[in-house]
């Protein structure tokens, strides 16, 4: 069996073991980062987002073969130097309510914001995670005010 080697938050690893699995559960039983959730398994509720050459994508249907050569960053790597602002917006506009979602959701936000640095509600619409608590508001009012702190950052 070949190995998949790839880069997982800013270091190489090589993994041997069956080429079907999600990389979902790699990066949970195999990597032992948990802040990455487990949601629905099929694509559909985004609270499995994470960073494929820096674009959001979906890990519980990213079989580890279709890894190769690329790099990977999960939640525990998106405020490596520092909280991102989307993690100080999220903080100062207290979105979270049960908190499973939001790693999915800061991942595809901070996406979001890398492709359309100032994004209208129809933008941030576009973000197709799920929050069973319903705090998209919180989360539209997030993303909004990250992408003025980013802004000020890229001015400064």
């Amino acid at each position: 069996m070949m190995s998949t080697v790839f880069s997982l938050n800013g270091t190489k690893v090589a993994f041997d073991g069956d080429p079907d699995m999600p990389l979902l559960w790699y990066l949970r039983d195999h990597a032992g980062l948990t802040g990455t959730k487990y949601g629905c398994g099929i694509a559909a509720c985004g609270a499995c987002t994470v960073h494929v050459d820096g674009s959001a994508a979906r890990s519980c249907v990213l079989p580890m073969q279709s890894l190769a050569g690329k790099n990977i960053s999960t939640i525990e790597n998106l405020g490596a130097n520092g909280l991102h602002a989307v993690q100080r917006a999220w903080i100062e506009e207290d979105v979270p309510q049960c908190g499973y979602c939001q790693a999915g959701q800061l991942m595809a936000a901070a996406d979001l914001l890398k492709r359309v640095p100032v994004p209208s509600d129809s933008d941030i619409a576009t973000i197709s995670n799920l929050c069973r608590c319903g705090t998209y508001p919180r989360i539209r009012k997030a993303i909004h005010r990250a992408a003025a702190m980013l802004r000020e950052e890229a001015d400064a």
